[in-house]
């Protein structure tokens, strides 16, 4: 009960100092510094909680890399977000002012040669198969198969859930090498036959039995999904999100530790109540941070720990402590799909150039590839999609353009990978130039550089979703453990950001109120 009367205690604000001072006694240990790892920090650390963040690597952000190339910042992968996705995180941190939307999102698509995509397409599925876009790519043969689903039944009993076995079969091969599968190549980084329809494309199946055909299913989804762009970014490029989360830990107090690898965890057992994380050196990240004569830190006790790695990282970590988190074999089939342990390596060349043949942007902001048909799996026109960073290419010289060219998709090695840089970067050039139809020689190449990633399975590939729910749980049976990010997530800010959220909520509750944690 409170009382107006200033010389008396309100309860309320005892009890909430009592919980505030509580939160500063707990330290969590938060294990990946990509995005995933930096917004459960935050969630832990704006609710008072003591955080130490540990990133095996030297830099922060993971798949969100901006880099500076000839006085540009160009991101040399993800490049932008799900419009409205991040609303949330972005107002908190304080930097909605800078978020832009594309100037083109405008996609073509190489299979033979370079073509534009139809714009109404779901998945690659076109709305209109007799669009020029459609007829260009299909050819006569493969627009007339299309159309034959508009005559063919409805599936009225159950329904597809494998894309491949959907579309060919309603629309023909065609449809499916030549529109389908370059798309899921490009943006799911696997093939048709491992995307589960109900995930990639929620409410097609549906919708198909509402029009009675594929085509009006798709045209449903796209009056559903209405105007507007899809894809945000910030002005200087996605490192602006990673840049924000990092000033905010720090200033909340946050430890946020580089170069500093966990190699392994130690359970609360026996008397022990609190988690022991080990790092690769046991050392301190930098060496001025060292005292004289000092040998390194000793493996550090936390209250709590969140693994925000990536797969790899965290099997090896969470396995020894998890039970039955290895039911699944390592690279065996989950429910005839995806492997239980997987991921898509790419390596990226990113380009700047001078090319006054790109000043119009001849074919779009993005090019997919049928799988096979060049050593790309794709390619982006970075100063076409985003206006800022043509704005500042034209500021450091006129006709300057910035490409990223991504090699390797599903289960396809990168065409680089046993390339040195020189030549990576060379068959980099080579790719955007036949892709881009602009001829790019040496000596128009500014600057460039070699980047590699490995990507998680996007959730869209069959049996991930189930896999990450059975890791998920396993892994947040043990007391104020939790687990984050891509691989049991799904990939693409939109859906690591809300995940990391949820799993650092879920902790936290724990961590300071244990049993009793409110629902």
């Amino acid at each position: 009960m409170s009382t107006d009367d200033p010389s008396v205690p309100d309860a309320d604000a005892i009890a909430l100092d009592a919980l505030a001072a509580q939160a500063a006694r707990r330290h969590v240990a938060v294990i990946g510094g990509g995005v995933a790892g930096l917004v459960a920090a935050w969630e832990c650390a704006k609710v008072g909680l003591d955080v130490t963040v540990l990133e095996a690597s030297d830099r922060l952000g993971g798949t969100v890399c901006t880099v500076e190339l000839d006085g540009l910042r160009v991101d040399a992968a993800a490049d932008g977000f799900g419009a409205r996705a991040l609303d949330r995180l972005i107002a908190q941190l304080g930097i909605a002012d800078d978020v832009v939307e594309p100037a083109t999102t405008q996609r073509w698509v190489y299979t033979t040669a370079a073509a534009p995509l139809p714009q109404d397409t779901v998945l690659g599925i076109p709305e209109n198969m007799f669009s020029d876009e459609a007829r260009h790519l299909l050819g006569a043969g493969g627009m007339w198969r299309a159309y034959l689903d508009r005559l063919r039944p409805p599936l009225t009993i159950g329904h597809e859930r494998r894309l491949d076995v959907l579309v060919s079969r309603r629309m023909g091969q065609k449809v499916l090498d030549r529109l389908v599968a370059p798309l899921t190549a490009g943006v799911y980084g696997t093939t048709p036959d491992q995307i589960d329809v109900d995930v990639a494309a929620p409410g097609l199946n549906a919708a198909l039995t509402r029009a009675g055909s594929l085509s009006g299913a798709v045209a449903i989804l796209a009056a559903e999904r209405g105007d507007g762009p899809a894809v945000r970014s910030f002005v200087g490029g996605m490192g602006r999100l990673v840049d924000a989360l990092a000033e905010h830990l720090t200033a909340r107090g946050a430890r946020v530790r580089v170069d500093a690898a966990a190699t392994a965890l130690e359970a609360p057992e026996g008397g022990r109540t609190r988690w022991i994380v080990h790092t690769a050196t046991e050392s301190v990240a930098s060496a001025e941070a060292a005292a004289p004569g000092d040998e390194g830190r000793q493996p550090e006790e936390f209250d709590a720990v969140i693994v925000a790695t990536d797969e790899r990282a965290a099997r090896m970590l969470l396995e020894p402590v998890v039970d039955r988190l290895a039911t699944a074999e390592a690279g065996t089939a989950v429910d005839g799909g995806a492997t239980a342990e997987a991921g898509t390596a790419i390596e990226t060349v990113t380009l700047v150039v001078d090319a006054p043949a790109l000043d119009q942007a001849p074919r779009g902001a993005e090019i997919v590839v049928a799988p096979g048909a060049r050593a790309a799996a794709s390619a982006q026109h970075l100063t076409a999609k985003w206006a800022w960073l043509s704005e500042q290419a034209a500021r450091e010289a006129p006709h300057r353009h910035v490409l990223r060219v991504t090699f390797g998709s599903g289960s396809t090695p990168p065409a680089t990978a046993a390339l040195d840089d020189a030549s990576a970067i060379e068959l980099g050039r080579a790719e955007a130039s036949a892709l881009f139809g602009v001829e790019l020689d040496a000596a128009s190449v500014r600057a460039a550089t070699r980047q590699r990633f490995v990507l998680a399975p996007n959730p869209a590939v069959r049996g991930r979703a189930a896999e990450a729910a059975r890791v998920r749980n396993a892994v947040e049976a043990l007391p104020r453990l939790a687990v984050t990010g891509a691989w049991v997530s799904g990939s693409g800010l939109a859906r690591v950001v809300p995940d990391a959220s949820a799993a650092a909520d879920r902790l936290r509750r724990r961590a300071l109120f244990g049993d009793r944690a409110p629902g």
